[in-house]
């Protein structure tokens, strides 16, 4: 166990936990929030990382408070203000807790329930106080992807003006708190235990807090010729899968912050909106991976993408802090998804092998890796047929203590995932598609090379099969596949 467990020992944390340097920049909102402040700072304490007075240079977190369903004007809110603020040189990681009592919450909760429910959908019942005009229509949409939860939480965020919340619910004490973010995850903490409950609060966060992005991308080489990119079968393959993942509803549209809130771009606090998902497949007349380019960069529609948005990732960083990219000539060269790392990365420890491509010159040998294809959606899988489908786990800690998208964790955790997977460790196993599933953010599979098969093809033909069942929840914890009667693999979710 790494030193900043202190006296935690209860579960499987990842190794590389670092102490963080936080402070408590609000006043609390309520009593209970008062009292659930002073615990989670003396859990901090404990765990062995420094609780500040005043933000410094060395603050790594700042956590705000906001009032529950009401909206905080930009100005007021810490993510937006707090480098200005306290005369920061560097942008601090914020946190906003909000208290909400049971009953409060359960009839918002209830309210997204029912305004889900009906047929058809009335989007005022999705207009709040403090919100753009447009916000209602993400929040439809947001609570269609997972349900009443994702509503409420988008609603919150946007009303806070904050990315990362910490709600907590009770009434004269805390019985439970969520954890949010921005893709959508809502993992739940129970507070069965008082000590437990903070130290596990606070390991979370030190959890997102450790790891740091590897979105530093380095363009390497010479521009591929434009003559040369036409050839090239990739990028219309890559076009097509987009219109083929499109119809079977895989992903939903990009989220804009301007259709949410009405706010400045402020110190560049967030990016002016994401997309969910990514899709990247290997061209081995480039040996490279085509992929997606990043949602942040401008607004990207995954179902109908352009040869514009497709990007060229030849390797990884020695240092691993981004990939290695090529420009094409003659296009718009955006960077590609926050996931370029992790697709490139996982197929170092995994084996090649040699498929025979044609092109204008004939038949072609190429020496590939054998996964071919990789998508990386917001989607759960409700169930799997084991003779087509191989599901590999992810190492332990990554079920009770998740780590944020675009993450050198989360490329290592999904790295080490499928370098396990026996369909792909031995390229003669039959089953053809493999994946794993990140806590609270989203499946990543992968297909391998079979002849006459388009990239992507496997696995949206898996899907009308019925062989990889997906579906809209993502499981926010631990979670396992079981055996049932009709041959599939069924989700099972504790308690």
């Amino acid at each position: 166990m790494h030193d900043v467990l202190g006296s935690y020992t209860e579960k499987d944390i990842h190794p590389w936990l670092r102490k963080i340097n936080l402070s408590f920049v609000s006043e609390s909102t309520t009593p209970l929030m008062e009292g659930f402040v002073s615990d989670l700072l003396e859990a901090f304490r404990a765990l062995g990382h420094s609780v500040q007075e005043k933000p410094d240079e060395h603050t790594d977190l700042l956590l705000a408070s906001a009032p529950f369903a009401q909206p905080l004007n930009w100005r007021d809110a810490v993510m937006f203000t707090g480098r200005r603020r306290f005369g920061l040189t560097h942008t601090p990681t914020t946190i906003t807790l909000i208290h909400a009592r049971l009953g409060e919450f359960q009839q918002l909760l209830r309210h997204f329930e029912s305004a889900l429910n009906k047929e058809p959908v009335d989007t005022s019942d999705f207009t709040f106080e403090g919100l753009a005009a447009s916000a209602n229509q993400t929040l439809l949409e947001q609570g269609l992807r997972g349900g009443p939860i994702l509503a409420l939480e988008r609603l919150l965020q946007a009303q806070a003006k904050s990315i990362r919340i910490l709600l907590i619910i009770g009434n004269e004490d805390p019985q439970t708190a969520y954890l949010f973010d921005l893709v959508g995850a809502h993992p739940r903490i129970k507070a069965r235990n008082g000590k437990t409950f903070y130290e596990e609060i606070a390991l979370r966060i030190v959890t997102g807090l450790s790891t740091e992005e590897v979105t530093g991308h380095q363009l390497t080489g010479e521009p591929i010729p434009a003559a040369h990119w036409r050839e090239l079968p990739t990028p219309s393959a890559m076009r097509a899968a987009s219109h083929e993942l499109g119809r079977r509803g895989f992903f939903t549209r990009m989220v804009r912050v301007s259709d949410i809130v009405d706010v400045p771009a402020v110190d560049a606090a967030v990016a002016e909106q994401y997309s969910e998902g990514c899709f990247a497949t290997w061209e081995p007349y480039l040996d490279a991976l085509i992929a997606t380019i990043t949602g942040s960069a401008r607004p990207v529609d995954k179902d109908n993408i352009t040869e514009d948005e497709l990007a060229v990732i030849v390797g990884v960083r020695a240092d691993g802090k981004g990939a290695m990219i090529r420009h094409v000539e003659g296009k718009r060269n955006d960077p590609p998804s926050s996931e370029a790392v992790e697709m490139m990365a996982m197929d170092e420890p995994l084996p090649t092998i040699s498929f025979t491509l044609g092109l204008r010159e004939g038949e072609t040998a190429f020496q590939v890796p054998v996964a071919r294809s990789k998508l990386h959606g917001h989607r759960g899988v409700a169930a799997y047929h084991p003779d087509y489908v191989e599901f590999t786990r992810l190492d332990p800690p990554f079920y009770s203590y998740p780590v944020s998208c675009a993450t050198e964790a989360q490329a290592q955790g999904i790295r080490q995932a499928f370098a396990r997977a026996e369909a792909l460790l031995n390229p003669a196993d039959p089953r053809q598609v493999i994946f794993t599933v990140l806590p609270g953010h989203g499946v990543v599979m992968v297909e391998k090379w079979q002849a006459g098969k388009a990239p992507f093809q496997l696995i949206w033909e898996y899907m009308d099969a019925g062989y990889l069942q997906i579906e809209a929840p993502v499981p926010q914890s631990w979670f396992s596949y079981e055996l049932e009667a009709d041959g599939w693999n069924h989700l099972r979710l504790p308690g």
